[in-house]
């Protein structure tokens, strides 16, 4: 097993969490820097950056169905998302600066109403023929609740529709034995955490720890209203400023925006994650796990997945289009760094809410399987040449609704131990 140099929080860590609160900005500035103290204060009283592998930590049951601590040990248990009743979000200030200018008028014409229905059906379709292809492969499926997402609701803040339950990644985050309900940013997401509530509750009830992340009450105040997006180029002046649609007015994160590899978890400050979701997840989930924050050449950075995948004990697919600006630590520390090829997804295919990189956005069923895209060969070659088995699959359609297989699925179950690979 790879055992490498950690990333450590107080001393290389320190600088990239200072240039990026510099990026920030002089309103975040002060924030940040009780942030930073506080982290490496924490750091301080370790006398090593990785745990001690004989430090005790609370064992999970060993009936507990909820366990994973990374994103590559076997599969055994996995929710998949649900395309049914799929809506598009109104067109609110988070969901414009989370899309393509290309996109809009369509959200403008069509937000509370169903996606095409003949595209949702077809995804439908893909996301089912995936479930009996996993279930082939020996894993177990949960799906979550359909439900009418087009119900308008009101809190004392907002009002808005829904929009699916087709992202689980998006909403869980599976830490050891706990699950974590993600606070999302998007108001049309607010109510999605109830398509899931039955599943989790059949987990607590096995023994499971379940925790929700405090809800942002998504007023006002959480989205820079005057946020000037116009244009692409727009996006990539405000995010090399470390300027976001989100505010630190609550905390607010989506769990996608997270990379799990053993006891280090890396996240970036996105459109959806704000540091002070960030914080509230260090401070959650110290001292047993270490939450480094990484940041990228990424005009419009949400969800990490598709910008740095790690798909194995020392190695990662790292978008060649979002450079992160803090690879060198990865490489110095032994890890493979793998350029994932252009994607081959037609320039006319609809993506309402993602990019063409879902290509790398895959599934590892294990060390040496991963489900990827059927129409992606060029990423196809990679993993073979790594010795990795493809599960070939098409998900075409659903890849139109904002997700690869990485994004359709939360793995609940993985065979595997909690380990330390930054040592």
């Amino acid at each position: 097993m790879l055992r490498v140099r950690c990333l450590r929080g107080g001393s290389r860590g320190a600088e990239a969490a200072h240039y990026i609160g510099w990026r920030l900005g002089r309103v975040f500035t002060g924030w940040v820097q009780r942030s930073l103290q506080s982290t490496q204060a924490a750091t301080a009283s370790q006398n090593t950056c990785a745990a001690d592998d004989n430090k005790a930590t609370s064992p999970v049951p060993k009936d507990c169905p909820v366990c994973s601590y990374n994103e590559w040990d076997p599969l055994e248990e996995v929710i998949v998302g649900r395309a049914e009743n799929a809506c598009v979000p109104p067109f609110s200030v988070e969901v414009k600066a989370n899309t393509y200018e290309k996109y809009w008028g369509f959200y403008q014409k069509f937000g509370g109403q169903s996606f095409p229905k003949d595209h949702v059906k077809k995804a439908i379709a893909e996301i089912e023929e995936m479930c009996n292809i996993l279930k082939r492969e020996g894993v177990i499926v949960k799906r979550p609740d359909p439900i009418d997402w087009s119900v308008k609701y009101k809190t004392p803040d907002f009002e808005s529709t829904g929009m699916y339950a087709a992202m689980p990644r998006d909403i869980l985050l599976v830490v050891g034995n706990e699950i974590i309900e993600a606070p999302m940013a998007w108001r049309a997401r607010f109510f999605e955490y109830r398509a899931y509530r039955r599943i989790i509750k059949d987990y607590f009830n096995s023994g499971a720890k379940w925790t929700t992340a405090p809800k942002p009450t998504m007023a006002d105040e959480l989205y820079d209203q005057d946020y000037p997006i116009h244009s692409v180029e727009d996006r990539h002046k405000l995010a090399a400023q470390g300027k976001f649609v989100t505010t630190e007015f609550e905390p607010c994160f989506d769990a996608a925006d997270f990379i799990r590899a053993g006891r280090d978890i890396f996240v970036q400050r996105s459109q959806v994650t704000n540091y002070m979701g960030i914080e509230w997840m260090r401070r959650h989930l110290a001292p047993d796990y270490r939450v480094h924050i990484i940041s990228f050449k990424d005009p419009n950075p949400m969800h990490i997945d598709a910008t740095f995948n790690i798909i194995g004990p020392g190695l990662v697919l790292s978008n060649p289009d979002r450079p992160c600006h803090q690879i060198e630590l990865f490489k110095k520390a032994g890890w493979t760094v793998i350029r994932p090829p252009v994607p081959l997804i037609p320039d006319d295919h609809p993506l309402w809410m993602s990019s063409k990189w879902l290509s790398m956005n895959v599934l590892m069923l294990d060390e040496k399987r991963v489900m990827v895209d059927a129409s992606e060969t060029s990423i196809q070659k990679i993993f073979e040449n790594l010795g990795i088995s493809t599960i070939k699959v098409n998900i075409r359609h659903a890849n139109s609704l904002g997700g690869g297989f990485h994004c359709w699925t939360c793995d609940i179950r993985r065979r595997g131990t909690l380990q330390s690979y930054f040592d």
